[in-house]
């Protein structure tokens, strides 16, 4: 090995000991009583702001003749169109020159570099809103109609050009002409906020007829469920029940089979009964159960039962809501009894009438429904049975011997030599914790070891022993999560983990050694990487 003296080529042939920076010694203070004398850091900042040297800026110029302005348009007018040579695509180079001759008053010229602006990019609608703006501010009204006429024929779909334009027409009284402007925007068939905006119009000016008429013609361009919707609240708005009734009708009609024909149905109930029409509110609730699909008619649901407990009585909603749905569950059961999806919505629509009796009675029904083939992909849906059923009895029920019974049954049903689910190990185990029965809990994760063994127990009981503080029976279930898997890195570099957050480093050398000594690994970088952390060389 060379010695520090010397030369290192690397270093140029310096040695090591040219290259050391020597920071100078600190010095001691001796004396380290308070100076008579105090200074702020706001004094010193505002020294430092009252020596401080003006800012260098160019002398103002002063332009006494027609000769000095005519040189200094000329100068800038050149270096605009310098300027433009060189980025002709750049717009705001565009908008600054055209301003500038506005801030000249030469209108004229103004005018000529917005149209060649408009000739380099005619479909950037901030050109036109600029350029017609210049014209409204300097009231050039004539001009700004013509820009704005040109602007909506290249650029009909640009909704602020319209606005603009209108609210120029409006700001000047002329209601006739944003009329007409307005007629030619919907022949565009624009979206509904423009449509809105033209019936707003027309009742700022209490054209009720007009609007109405609008209306009509909105509906037929978007035939929506919104559309209809505040096509009749405007029938009612002015106290046309009878109109806004036919509105509702004529939109059951056309989108009964609508995806959102759920609001409409809603909207059309809620309207009868602030009329007072329990009946037809009834009527329209039930017509809707029947033909909306299950899936999207939660919310009617849940607004048919709110009305019922409103206008109706007990037997009232059991046999107008829950006593059909009832009909058409048993009958898709009685088909098919394995179609899970048919009986997890029959127990939904159980439990939304909160009769025990039934809700268990359809559950042992559902889980009597063994699958016929044991294997665990005919057996994904089924076990979720039994986990809404031990749930149902914990949370709502509050029956915990009925809740233990529950998993007890559903795990000695699996067969766990085919196949196992940790969901429902873990679930069980849990429900104990929670009822304070840590034995319990333990039992069911020993039993789950024994029987099934799968990372996600080993995983869940490990965390609750390391959360109780238990490190001996830590180490035994690493210990059986390394027999059970002994290729399985993360369990070893856990369990070195573990004993190096106890300091017990030799502890985790011969885990480590034991771990690199097995025949064969699954994610051996992860172990040396953990080794790199925790045990540097």
């Amino acid at each position: 090995m060379a010695s520090n003296k010397d030369g290192d080529p690397s270093l140029g042939y310096l040695t090591r000991k040219d290259i050391e920076v020597k920071l100078p010694r600190p010095t001691r203070v001796k004396n380290k009583t308070p100076a008579p004398i105090q200074i702020t850091a706001e004094q010193i900042l505002r020294e430092a702001r009252e020596r401080q040297e003006a800012d260098i800026r160019p002398p103002k110029q002063k332009i006494t003749d027609s000769t000095e302005l005519g040189d200094y348009r000329l100068r800038k007018r050149k270096e605009f169109e310098d300027l433009i040579r060189r980025v002709r695509w750049n717009i705001s180079v565009w908008i600054k020159y055209a301003q500038w001759e506005e801030s000249q008053k030469d209108f004229n010229r103004a005018r000529s570099v917005w149209e060649r602006a408009l000739e380099v990019d005619y479909r950037n609608h901030t050109l036109w809103l600029k350029y017609a703006e210049v014209e409204m501010k300097n009231k050039f009204i004539n001009h700004a109609r013509n820009v704005w006429d040109r602007a909506v024929t290249l650029l009909p779909r640009v909704d602020q050009l319209w606005y603009k334009y209108i609210h120029m027409e409006e700001m000047l009284g002329n209601v006739a002409g944003a009329r007409q402007i307005f007629e030619r925007w919907m022949g565009w068939m624009p979206d509904q906020q423009g449509w809105l905006s033209y019936i707003k119009f027309e009742l700022r000016y209490n054209e009720v007829e007009r609007a109405r008429g609008m209306f009509e013609r909105f509906v037929q361009c978007h035939p929506k469920v919104s559309a209809w919707i505040r096509y009749a609240k405007f029938e009612m708005k002015n106290g046309e029940v009878a109109r806004a009734r036919n509105v509702y009708e004529m939109a059951v009609q056309k989108l009964a089979d609508d995806e959102e024909a759920e609001m409409l149905f809603v909207a059309f109930a809620e309207f009868e009964e602030r009329c007072k029409e329990t009946e037809r509110a009834r009527c329209i609730y039930k017509f809707a159960l029947d033909h909306i699909p299950k899936g999207r008619a939660e919310d009617l649901y849940r607004k048919f039962v709110a009305f019922e407990k409103q206008y109706g009585d007990k037997e009232g909603i059991e046999d107008a809501i829950v006593g059909k749905r009832r009909f058409q569950y048993e009958d898709e059961v009685r088909k098919n009894p394995l179609n899970y999806d048919a009986w997890f919505d029959y127990i939904r629509l159980e439990e939304s009438v909160t009769n025990k009796g039934r809700i268990r009675e359809v559950y042992e029904r559902a889980i009597a429904n063994v699958p016929p083939a044991q294997e665990k992909r005919y057996w994904q849906r089924y076990i979720y049975l039994w986990i809404n059923y031990a749930l149902y009895e914990e949370l709502d029920a509050e029956d915990v011997e009925r809740t233990q019974e529950v998993y007890r049954e559903c795990l000695n049903l699996i067969p766990h030599g085919k196949f196992s689910f940790a969901k429902i190990w873990l679930l069980a185990a849990q429900f104990e914790i929670r009822q304070l029965n840590l034995n319990g809990a333990r039992q069911v994760l020993g039993n789950a070891i024994g029987k099934a063994p799968k990372d996600k127990i080993f995983k869940k009981y490990i965390e609750i022993e390391m959360q109780l503080g238990n490190i001996d029976r830590c180490r035994k279930l690493y210990e059986k999560y390394l027999e059970w898997s002994p290729e399985n890195c993360y369990a070893w570099s856990k369990y070195a983990e573990l004993e190096r957050s106890l300091s017990e480093t030799e502890r985790a050398r011969s885990i480590f050694e034991l771990a690199i000594a097995q025949p064969a690994l699954d994610m051996p970088e992860l172990l040396w990487k953990v080794i790199y952390v925790l045990c540097p060389i």
